[in-house]
């Protein structure tokens, strides 16, 4: 049996900074992590309570209204043309899709995958599962002439909310072509604008160049529709790609529930509640990034999503360590990197009162 050789879940070593931020005379505000607190939008509620008599096994392709509604999405708020329903499968949240695509995709041991200097830890975790090897840049140039299996990108990032450019994305995918490489792009946090240039899709027609091929994007409900609990989102790209995956899932049972497919045909049809929630978490961001900036910190990057990229000058944990004893919990750069060092990723998924609790104790 292979040993599978997965880090340390990161979040264990947060715990004792937990408890002293608990122990603040007014209680913990946890913005460490990035879990949704406001309601399921009521059009999605709706969904999942008339698709509740579901006995039947759903389909995992995906019911045709599912793909449909997902096509109609991308073209209408991401200017993604040419999609087809053979583009496209829902999945059951995207953290696994991405935790198991290079499995799904065969890539084992031998293989190395490059993934985000700065990244969501299960990019290297899914590498680590399919007994992969992987490396961490922001470019071809740093990693030379290695072969690689698969390279993932992210844009909005999590943690650093940093919005990749036009140019940026088609170096990636011209050079992900010539190299023969699948290129991923992780999206999940492209509804949540701040600054800047409007983030843009790996499969937009002017970063695509004309075509589909060895392109594939992941795009998630659960922040923009606070569908997290649900677990709900959507691989998108070449159809290929999406086919081989598919045939597989079929095989290992992966399956969307009836239910939640029909919460996602509300969410992807319904463009208000979105604007709603991105307004909740402006308001938000607006009053948490003052704070921290009167409080002494830096913020870099943050143009979009649902994080602030603050730093000091000085290492993460004695960062962490000063929140705490205010009552805030952060989590650490370290956890996404050796160059988030001297940084913490401040969530802005905590509810109003939170929020104005956390700025007031940071400019107290």
């Amino acid at each position: 049996m292979r040993e599978i050789a997965l880090p340390d879940f990161p979040w264990d070593t947060l715990a004792p900074y937990g408890d002293k931020a608990r122990a603040h005379p007014d209680g913990i505000v946890d913005l460490s992590v990035g879990t949704p607190v406001d309601p399921t939008p009521k059009v999605v509620q709706r969904a999942v309570r008339d698709a509740a008599d579901s006995p039947g096994y759903p389909p995992t392709i995906g019911l045709p209204g599912v793909r449909e509604s997902i096509v109609e999405a991308c073209e209408r708020l991401y200017g993604i043309t040419d999609l087809t329903p053979e583009h496209v499968l829902p999945v059951i949240g995207t953290k696994e899709i991405i935790g198991t695509l290079p499995t799904l995709l065969g890539i084992g041991v031998g293989d190395t995958m490059m993934i985000p200097e700065l990244a969501y830890p299960t990019y290297a975790v899914s590498a680590a599962f399919a007994g992969a090897q992987s490396i961490a840049s922001d470019g071809y140039t740093r990693v030379g002439p290695q072969r690689l299996a698969l390279t993932w990108i992210n844009s909005p990032s999590n943690p650093t909310g940093r919005v990749l450019g036009i140019e940026h994305l088609r170096k990636m995918v011209a050079e992900s072509r010539h190299r023969g490489v699948l290129l991923a792009s992780d999206e999940c946090y492209i509804d949540l604008p701040w600054e800047g240039a409007k983030p843009l899709s790996v499969l937009h027609p002017d970063v695509r160049d004309g075509s589909f091929d060895g392109l594939v994007a992941v795009h998630s409900l659960s922040k923009r529709s606070n569908f997290a609990g649900l677990r709900g989102g959507f691989i998108a790209g070449d159809p290929q790609v999406i086919a081989r995956i598919t045939e597989i899932r079929k095989h290992l049972g992966f399956l969307v529930p009836r239910p939640v497919q029909q919460a996602m045909i509300a969410a992807y049809s319904d463009d208000a509640h979105v604007r709603a929630q991105r307004t909740v978490y402006g308001e938000r961001r607006q009053l948490l990034r003052a704070a921290l900036l009167e409080a002494g910190f830096q913020i870099e990057h943050s143009e979009a999503g649902l994080y602030l990229w603050a730093t000091r000058g000085e290492p993460c944990w004695q960062t962490v360590d000063l929140l705490a004893e205010k009552g805030i919990l952060v989590a650490p750069g370290a956890f996404y990197g050796a160059a988030g060092a001297t940084h913490v990723r401040v969530a802005l998924t905590a509810s109003d009162h939170a929020i104005e609790q956390a700025a007031a104790r940071l400019t107290s």
